[in-house]
């Protein structure tokens, strides 16, 4: 029998082994999922609304039971053992904290029903607090705390039993934007100093980039990638995760020559473009390619790359540390490109309608099967 005092560093923690799960019977929410998780790992799994990202990790708490397949915690099988044996911390986007309690009250509960009482859970509290950086507060009521203490205060609570692993569901949904990204270094630099295993679900690529060692991104019930943050941004394994983690632009063509890794795509206007081959896509197929808007360069800058097309300015829009410049190519496929160098004035077209040649390396851009994975979704949605 595994303890984890038995596990080394790159021993699974988590296996979901072939898991699925359907409602109906008939189609599967989550459908055959493998996927292992390292101890002290900060795991994400990132998808859109229906993707099974949620829905996997209840089916670890236990609060949805998986129709086909095993989930093991340190090699021990979870499928008949109720949430409350799992030994798990568990983080909602609602927080889920007793508002009749104290927040020192608050973090006592989960000690009290596993027996821990009197000094010892008073020493934890005492150390949780701190840890979240809410010395002083233990007496205060859930609702006189803002929003940002309260979801420190459910992080606590999750950590404060020593569990196996912490699953994080939306946990920052709720709150706007400055104080999420405050939370989201904290809760990294808290799994840090404690080592503990993290399963987070988000459906803010932004937020699983930067929180993660690894991300696995769903679509459709299934898998789509799993990989570190780097991996998953600069290498795609399809157009879905393209276009769904971080912005991407997608001109449709068709592979008329394949060498190696890359290929030739002749695009609707009649111009060529080369890119990397993924998926073994070969000539006659219809293809998708892919750049990322940061990857196009503008005006000098474009004329030494391999790939150069001339584009009509259709927008342009100062954000102060870069430009987005939104174009058309001729055959009417629109382009996002983010420049941090021109300003406003070194560009033509003051309102619109300036041309301009745009390029990029051939190794920045990749051709997909035209409908790969349901092909290319906004990374917002």
């Amino acid at each position: 029998m595994n303890t984890l005092a038995d596990l080394s560093v790159d021993t699974p923690l988590v296996e979901l082994c072939g898991v699925s799960k359907s409602y109906d019977g008939v189609s599967d929410v989550v459908a055959g999922l493998d996927l292992t998780v390292r101890r002290g790992e900060f795991l994400t799994l990132l998808g859109p609304s229906g993707s099974g990202k949620t829905t996997t990790l209840m089916m670890l708490a236990g609060f949805e039971e998986a129709s086909a397949g095993d989930i093991r915690l340190a090699g021990q099988s979870l499928v008949r053992k109720p949430p409350h044996r799992r030994n798990m911390g568990v983080v909602f986007q609602n927080y889920a904290l007793f508002p009749h309690m104290t927040v020192a009250e608050n973090l006592s509960f989960p000690l009290s029903v596993r027996g821990i009482r009197g000094a010892p859970a008073k020493e934890r509290v005492r150390t949780a607090l701190a840890l979240i950086n809410l010395d002083g507060l233990g007496g205060r009521r859930i609702n006189e705390l803002s929003g940002g203490q309260q979801q420190r205060v459910a992080l606590a609570r999750a950590l404060i039993f020593d569990p196996d692993l912490v699953l994080m569901d939306e946990p920052l949904g709720a709150l706007d934007r400055q104080l999420r990204e405050k939370l989201q270094v904290e809760i990294k630099h808290i799994q840090r100093q404690t080592g503990v295993t993290v399963i987070y679900v988000t459906h803010d690529q932004s937020e699983a980039l930067a929180l993660s060692d690894r991300i696995a991104v769903f679509a459709g019930g299934k898998l789509q990638q799993l990989g570190s943050p780097r991996a998953i941004y600069d290498t795609p394994a399809n157009a879905f995760v393209a276009g769904f983690v971080g912005e991407n632009n997608a001109i449709d063509g068709t592979v008329v020559e394949s060498a190696r890794d890359h290929c030739t795509v002749k695009l609707a206007d009649g111009g060529f473009v080369m890119a990397r081959t993924m998926n073994g896509i070969g000539p006659g197929d219809r293809a998708v390619v892919t750049i990322r808007p940061e990857d196009i360069a503008t005006g000098d800058a474009a004329s030494a790359l391999p790939n150069r097309l001339a584009a009509t300015i259709d927008d342009r829009i100062y954000h102060g540390d870069h430009i987005k410049i939104y174009a058309s190519l001729p055959g009417g496929t629109r382009v996002t490109i983010r420049s941090p160098g021109p300003s406003l004035g070194q560009l033509p077209g003051t309102s619109g309608g300036g041309r301009v040649e745009i390029g990029w390396a051939i190794d920045r851009s990749f051709a997909f099967a035209a409908g790969d994975a349901g092909r290319l979704q906004g990374g917002d949605e």
